[in-house]
């Protein structure tokens, strides 16, 4: 399928969130927003009126403006990206339910009949204090993380990666010698383990970063880099039957994507690359397609 990219700026109301097809097969839709560019106080109360009475006190209850507004906007990019997407009919926002797996990720509530089956949509959801991310897939569990590049670490990165990281990745942060490259090469490797996690819906209690390790494989047949993962304690619980991509959004932020591979991929055959379309967005303001130019950066996938 191939989805036009544009932008355009609409009114404030719910139905002038655009109308979009559900991601095709192998295919993945990342939204985001920046926090620092919603600034209309009429528009962050509108944000506040389509959430529900319970993720309204979630989001009241954060300590600091910059904490609420964030919060805000990562419900609202959820319920505002799942809406514009054509499931019988547009939704409203605001109708959305939501449960959580028993490992607590969110995934949507449909309210259909019982003789509806619901619609094969997975979404998963990022959020720093100056970014909010949410991927899309269709019949592919999803866990998506963003970091800023420039995040600040209590500790030395070495002495941080031995809290969380397996002996071989700390091996391969110790091997780098300058500062800053060690610093970037952490980050990333925190947002892979942190997308794996999320896309398995275990939780960090149910996947600990240490029982497995991220890798790049260079692959010589084809040339290209792979991302995979190498588990130790538990590998019925955590596979390998998943792809990764990793960019670098807005110059500022790392994104990494998890979703599952193509059935010829887990038979291992030669990956299946997905297809990434990305949207800078302000709900019910301005989406951008900003696949191809200089806001996205593919760095994995």
């Amino acid at each position: 399928m191939k989805l036009d990219c544009y932008q355009r700026t609409f009114a404030h109301s719910s139905s002038s969130l655009t109308p979009i097809q559900l991601p095709a097969h192998l295919e993945t839709h990342l939204w985001y927003v920046k926090p620092s560019e919603v600034k209309n106080e009429s528009l962050l109360k509108q944000y506040l009126d389509i959430l529900s009475p319970r993720e309204r006190e979630n989001v009241m209850q954060m300590r600091g403006e910059e904490l609420r507004k964030s919060a805000l906007l990562a419900r609202t990019l959820v319920r505002t990206t799942i809406a514009r997407y054509q499931i019988n009919s547009q939704i409203n926002p605001r109708s959305l339910k939501f449960r959580k797996n028993i490992h607590g990720k969110p995934e949507v509530d449909w309210q259909f009949s019982n003789d509806s089956l619901p619609p094969p949509l997975h979404f998963n959801i990022s959020h720093t204090s100056s970014l909010v991310a949410c991927g899309v897939t269709v019949d592919s569990q999803i866990g998506i993380d963003v970091e800023e590049k420039h995040r600040s670490i209590k500790h030395t990165v070495l002495s941080f990666a031995r809290r969380y990281f397996s002996k071989h990745e700390i091996q391969f942060l110790a091997s780098i010698t300058d500062p800053q490259v060690q610093k970037l090469e952490f980050i990333k490797l925190w947002t892979l383990k942190e997308a794996y996690v999320k896309a398995l819906g275990k939780g960090f209690s149910g996947a600990p970063f240490k029982t497995f390790t991220i890798r790049f494989k260079e692959d010589s047949i084809h040339q290209a880099s792979e991302i995979v993962v190498d588990s130790f304690d538990e590998p019925t619980e955590l596979t390998s039957n998943w792809q990764f991509s990793l960019l670098e959004l807005a110059n500022s932020h790392y994104a990494a994507i998890c979703t599952e591979k193509h059935a010829a991929s887990a038979e291992g055959k030669r990956n299946v690359p997905t297809k990434l379309t990305v949207w800078k967005t302000i709900p019910f303001v301005v989406d951008e397609c900003v696949s191809g130019t200089d806001a996205v950066k593919t760095i994995y996938g």
